[in-house]
């Protein structure tokens, strides 16, 4: 069979954790595939020539006929958890869009990750959308295969990430009641794997499988799991007075998480989701791994400084997109500068092309973690978020509190701010060779909101001169150590 006879896959949620890791599986099988995306351009960087592009969103009805056309099976992995409204609402209306367009378009199969958890009991309010999605996704009509999971341990993954930030960096933790609750997490190349063995799956009717490591556990006991194999002493005092609310707050100031998406994260982890039917065991020859070899897995990719995808990348993990549509731009403001070094572009490129993440922002680094605290106060992603790779990057993945926008090394690096601000921002670096050196523009953009916009912008202007000068200086001794073979230092 040639390329262009195999059946057509639609895979939705590429840019996030689950997303991206099957990409890269469904690539590597030789699956002819095809992805949606808002914002195709992100993604353009990470799949390979033989995989389509399309443009779209499940908001958006229209934009979905050309994204399902002539698709035989659709992966469904697009939830709305980091949206600061009502993601139930979002998840639902989405559900719905997608279950009508495949309709329409003929699609023979839907593959949708959902997850675990008890329908008959009392559920939190994301479990209950993963649920709700899935029945709405069954009533277009077209097979549906669901897969069911609980905490997901991976290099990257939300659950681990945060994991491995409670453990690393508090030796006392005070534990709410919610750390007993037992779960029984799955390895991510486990649940790559049956989503990959559901495209050639027979089953007729709707199946719902519910899928599983090896071991039955609580989020305690992979914390003390974690703990022992980096060789750490931890000890946790278990507290029942810590609400969901105050310990998505407590989240996100020692971890990788902010408040929105903890609260969200929480409010499923205080209800039991282990696995009570062991139909996927008889379905598929898959037998997951046990909570250990997943650490011991997901800690190999860390030590390796090597992550596929992380959950921040995922558009969704800052946020639903803000939404400027009639909104008037017109004084835009802009801070521009320039300094001169006498080395390449490349070379003059590089520390620019490291910034951020352990590497820092080669100025102020106290000013940019109180910056980014202010903006976890008040629900945003703050600083916590670091960056995949301390010297590789692709548009579209997030560097601290910021994302890649354009990316053209050795020329042109654009952050596009994702911290709440009364309008939008950019930081800008333009690199070019001039006589026997080469020049390096730094430019801050913002386009305020306002006048409370406005009121902002020169509000901290004099700090905006302080640290932005600094950075810039600071990248260009950088460049000048790095040629001198020495070792460069933030400040």
């Amino acid at each position: 069979m040639t390329a262009s006879e195999r059946p057509l896959v639609l895979l939705t949620g590429a840019s996030g954790y689950v997303g991206g890791r099957l990409l890269k599986a469904l690539e590597d099988g030789g699956v002819r595939l095809r992805c949606l995306a808002r914002r195709p351009d992100y993604l353009r960087a990470r799949v390979t020539a033989t995989t389509e592009l399309v443009g779209g969103d499940v908001l958006d009805r229209a934009s979905l006929d050309a994204a399902l056309r002539d698709v035989a099976t659709a992966y469904y992995l697009v939830h709305s958890m980091g949206s600061a409204a009502s993601f139930e609402e979002k998840d639902r209306a989405g559900a719905h869009n997608f279950a009508a367009a495949a309709r329409a378009a003929g699609v023979r199969r839907i593959i949708y990750l959902g997850g675990l958890g008890d329908s008959s009991a009392e559920l939190s309010t994301h479990l209950r959308s993963r649920h709700e999605v899935g029945d709405i996704l069954r009533g277009s009509g077209v097979q549906v295969i669901e897969f069911r999971a609980s905490i997901i341990i991976g290099s990257g993954s939300l659950s681990f990430e945060m994991v491995r930030a409670l453990a690393e960096r508090l030796p006392v933790m005070v534990t709410p009641k919610w750390v007993a609750v037992k779960a029984q997490p799955i390895a991510i190349v486990d649940m790559i794997e049956y989503l990959v063995a559901a495209l050639k799956l027979e089953a007729g009717g709707n199946p719902i499988y519910e899928i599983g490591g090896a071991d039955i556990v609580s989020y305690g006991d992979i914390l003390r799991e974690y703990s022992r194999q980096r060789g750490l002493h931890r000890m946790m005092i278990p507290v029942p007075v810590l609400t969901p609310r105050l310990s998505s707050l407590w989240l996100g100031l020692v971890t990788p998480l902010y408040a929105r998406v903890g609260r969200k994260l929480i409010d499923s982890m205080v209800h039991p989701t282990v696995v009570r039917d062991d139909s996927a065991l008889k379905a598929f020859s898959i037998r997951p791994r046990g909570m250990r070899e997943a650490i011991a897995l997901a800690l190999r990719n860390e030590d390796s400084d090597y992550r596929g995808t992380r959950w921040s990348d995922a558009m969704s993990a800052a946020g639903e997109p803000r939404d400027w549509g009639g909104m008037r731009f017109g004084n835009r403001l802009v801070d521009s500068r320039v300094v001169h070094v006498e080395v390449s572009p490349e070379r003059a490129f590089a520390p620019i092309q490291r910034i951020g993440g352990a590497t820092g922002w080669y100025y102020g680094e106290w000013l940019w973690q109180f910056r980014g605290l202010l903006d976890l106060l008040a629900g945003g992603v703050g600083m916590r978020r670091g960056r995949r790779d301390p010297v590789a990057l692709e548009v579209g993945e997030a560097v601290d509190c910021w994302r890649v926008e354009t990316f053209d090394s050795p020329r042109h690096l654009r952050l596009a701010a994702e911290m709440r601000l009364p309008g939008r921002a950019w930081l800008d670096f333009e690199v070019a060779a001039e006589g026997s050196g080469t020049t390096i523009r730094q430019t801050a953009i913002f386009d305020p909101v306002g006048l409370r916009g406005i009121m902002y912008w020169y509000g901290i202007y004099p700090l905006h001169q302080l640290v932005f000068a600094g950075m810039l200086r600071g990248i260009a001794r950088a460049t000048r150590l790095a040629s001198d073979g020495r070792k460069p230092k933030t400040q």
